[in-house]
């Protein structure tokens, strides 16, 4: 917890993630990375500089989740203090009729589009998102593989159509240390029931990753490749390219 607690403190602290009087809503998909993040982000409030309210948001893409699970995340909010909320949509629905191609990439804008509207409504002016390092170093390679661009997401971004901020506290993070707090803390997790689930582009570059530092030890130096201040981080470098 401690270490996470740094790194994440470190993160807010270097892109001026937080300020006094913000209202974050949590994007909690129920997995084990938006759980830690609100987990993190409830124990970080504590002690924090910054005064900040949270909310923990839910999209229900309109799946067969398992009630039980939702139920004892929400029990879980309670006990730590945070407005859970559910949003329900007919998301998956949608995407059937379409017939996309890519039907996680038009997922995942209509869930953005759900959690920002829902942010809206309950007041908030941040959304958190729980990306962590291993997505950044993914996502480098999904752009330049299959977009032929250098590029990954930014730690924090503006929208302005809905006038949010999108944060991502856990970009120094990487997901072994999620998993392991997960399980120590025995957080409640809403198992993902997409059939798309572990079957896309992201999760091949993730064991192209794998394969990568099996082999050559590399992946402790790609992310300090994109990271290292002293080395003009990826950020630094093409921040007008990233989005």
């Amino acid at each position: 917890m401690q270490k996470l607690l740094s790194l994440t403190r470190k993160a807010i602290s270097d892109y001026g993630m937080i300020k006094d009087g913000d209202k974050i809503a949590v994007g909690l998909s129920g997995g084990k990375d938006s759980m830690a993040l609100l987990a993190i982000l409830a124990a970080y409030k504590k002690f924090a500089p910054e005064k900040f309210d949270l909310v923990a948001i839910n999209i229900d893409l309109g799946l067969n989740v398992d009630q039980k699970e939702v139920q004892a995340t929400m029990s879980y909010c309670q006990s730590i203090g945070v407005e859970f909320v559910v949003e329900n949509t007919q998301i998956y629905d949608v995407i059937l009729e379409r017939e996309e191609k890519s039907p996680c990439s038009l997922c995942s804008k209509m869930r953005r589009g759900a959690l920002n509207g829902k942010a809206k409504e309950y007041g908030c002016n941040k959304l958190a998102l729980g990306h962590h390092a291993d997505d950044v170093l993914e996502t480098f390679f999904l752009s330049l593989i299959y977009e032929g661009r250098i590029s990954t997401f930014m730690p924090v971004s503006h929208m302005d159509r809905s006038n949010i901020t999108l944060i991502r506290p856990f970009i120094y993070v990487e997901e072994k240390y999620l998993s392991g707090l997960a399980r120590r803390y025995e957080l409640p997790i809403i198992h993902n029931p997409c059939p798309q689930d572990k079957n896309t582009k992201r999760e091949d570059i993730k064991n192209l990753i794998a394969n990568l530092d099996e082999k050559y030890g590399c992946k402790q130096r790609m992310l300090t490749a994109l990271f290292n201040p002293d080395r003009n981080n990826l950020w630094d470098k093409v921040k007008d390219m990233i989005k």
